[in-house]
């Protein structure tokens, strides 16, 4: 009888079970029996452990290990410094040492164009601006520099993956800052600030000593993602990052596609081994976050006020300037290529202009951009329907399995993504998913529907439960509240959250290319595929049309609530004349 009555929770979690936690741990078990001899498809079904020397044989692996941590640790731990500085900056009354002071009000136009674009196109854009006969290098000369050719500079694709770690900060920024921003709304940080202040903490020290701890905790999975991406990244480390030895997860990648097929068993080990990797960092990266809370914890309980941080507010707010400047203009210069008929060094703007790609682009729409579409309103809305469903199976049956779902939900943001997609594609072939859209999606939703959930959870929980008991009172069924009431006072959130899901989708480069078998073009994959050496002009199409998608479906998200609130009020009206 208790199963009955809560059979819609058994089923949900059913669903979750099969979509996403089984192809995550079948993808991560074929990875595992290839990693130790056993791929059937290539007649081994022996235990071995050749692979694992094969890949310790393999030149320049412990390089690559060292561009994996230093740009993962270093790209996670600026991005989080800075966007904590960011929050504190926005609720700071003295922005006296701050350079962005005239600028809180627009901080989120600031934001939302990174954010919304995909990491790719924020890549593309950055190569372009920094490259040694980029953007930057062409505003600065000959006035200044005296260069009549492109100086002979390495300043991307470097040897120790600074540039690379420059774009994931630039990228990671605008998440990490808007998600501290949300987390913050759980406490009361005015209060918290004056009573701190007024027992004599500097700013900085209150910030540092009071709202940090209660912070991280809160933000504590965001930024395991992010740390997790930062050392698994594959399209960008392939824009951004050195070429000879690459980083682990890149190596990883050109080892799967190599023309050897017996390559497989030593790519099979390193990512397996990115996956311990990733095991190993989260927990390195936990126990300085614990220590780091322990020194706070010492220096406030000896009673230390502090003084203010000037010189370290100085370099912050010059950081946090840079960055936002160099996301904004790598998205500008994408727009100005995509325009770009002739554009000689030095020249600072284009001798000539050409509509001709866009044009193109008009009549005969790219099969690229009609799959990039196809996957992310079908992964996206999946995403949003599963999430609105477990929300509501959790408002009406409870239970204690929600944790646990929230955990294997979040998991394949937790695991590198080279590391289970190769074994999920073997798994798909044995059931007769061979490479077609609807495994591209499934895929996809893997990756979509955690951030869709984490964007739409805190505005389900914030919802105020006495709408929904004062329509039931009035005899209104529990169907009928959760369309009517529910569902039309979480609009924005779903819409957002739909908006967010069209993001991820579109920025999808491995699940796209390997479950795709290379038969699936998006834009993601022709715009990294093309960023190696093609035409910058077509390059700056593919890569503004990444960023356009989801900023589009961002516009959407936010017009359309506005204009069906003005058009009921136009109703109401008319009903009332």
């Amino acid at each position: 009888m208790r199963f009955s009555k809560s059979w819609p929770k058994w089923v949900m979690l059913a669903i979750l079970v099969i979509g996403i936690l089984l192809p995550v741990l079948a993808g991560l078990g074929e990875t595992t029996w290839a990693a130790f001899g056993i791929l059937p498809a290539l007649g081994k079904y022996s235990f071995s452990l050749t692979a694992w020397q094969h890949l310790f044989q393999l030149p320049g692996l412990t390089t690559s290990l060292r561009l994996t941590l230093v740009s993962g640790f270093l790209s996670t731990a600026v991005a989080l410094i800075l966007a904590l500085f960011g929050c504190a900056w926005l609720h700071g009354r003295s922005t006296k040492h701050s350079v962005l002071s005239k600028l809180k009000p627009f901080t989120a136009p600031f934001l939302v164009p990174i954010l919304a674009a995909p990491h790719a196109a924020v890549a593309i854009g950055l190569a372009f601006l920094l490259a040694p006969s980029g953007w930057l290098a062409r505003l600065f000369s000959p006035w200044l520099t005296a260069w009549q050719l492109p100086p002979d500079w390495a300043t991307v694709q470097d040897l120790w993956g600074l540039s690379l770690a420059l774009g994931l900060i630039i990228k990671e920024l605008p998440f990490l800052w808007l998600i501290s921003l949300v987390a913050l709304k759980q406490i009361n940080v005015s209060r918290q600030l004056s009573l701190s202040q007024s027992m004599g903490y500097s700013y900085a020290s209150s910030w540092y000593k009071i709202i940090f701890p209660q912070l991280y905790p809160l933000i504590r999975l965001p930024v395991l993602v992010v740390l997790v991406y930062s050392l698994s990244t594959v399209d960008m480390a392939q824009i951004l990052g050195p070429n000879n030895p690459p980083t682990l997860a890149l190596a990883t990648m050109r080892w799967f596609n190599d023309a050897n097929v017996a390559m497989l068993l030593p790519a099979s080990a390193a990512a397996l081994s990115l996956g311990m990797l990733m095991v190993v960092s989260v927990f390195l990266w936990e126990m300085s976050i614990k220590l780091i809370m322990v020194i706070t914890k010492a220096l406030t309980r000896s009673g230390s006020r502090g003084r203010p941080w000037k010189l370290a507010t100085k370099v912050l707010s010059t950081a946090l300037s840079a960055c936002l400047i160099l996301g904004l203009l790598s998205l500008a210069v994408l727009a100005i290529w995509s325009l770009t008929w002739r554009w000689s060094f030095p020249d600072a703007l284009p001798a000539s202009w050409s509509y001709a790609y866009w044009q193109n682009l008009v009549t005969n729409w790219p099969l690229a951009l009609l799959h990039s579409i196809t996957l992310a309103l079908g992964s996206s809305a999946l995403a949003v329907v599963l999430s609105v469903a477990w929300l509501e199976v959790q408002d009406r049956y409870g239970g204690h399995l929600y944790r646990l779902t929230f955990w294997f939900i979040y998991l394949p943001l937790l695991v590198p993504q080279i590391a289970f997609l190769y074994g999920l594609k073997i798994g798909f072939l044995r059931i007769g998913l061979n490479g077609g859209m609807g495994a591209v999606m499934w895929a996809h939703l893997l990756f979509v529907l955690p951030y869709v959930m984490l964007s739409l959870v805190d505005s389900w929980r914030a919802l105020d439960k006495r709408y929904v008991q004062v329509a039931e009172s009035l005899g209104t069924s529990s169907w009928g509240c959760f369309w009517r009431i529910k569902l039309s006072l979480l609009l924005q959130p779903l819409l957002l959250a739909w908006a967010i899901g069209m993001a991820v989708s579109i920025s999808q480069y491995l699940p796209t290319l390997m479950i795709g078998a290379g038969k699936i073009e998006s834009l993601t994959t022709e715009a990294i595929s093309l960023a190696s050496g093609a035409d910058r002009r077509l390059v700056g199409v593919y890569g503004l049309l990444q960023a356009l998608v989801p900023m589009l479906a961002y516009g959407l998200a936010l017009l359309l609530p506005r204009l069906i609130t003005l058009k009921m009020r136009d109703n109401h009206m008319r009903e009332l004349s």
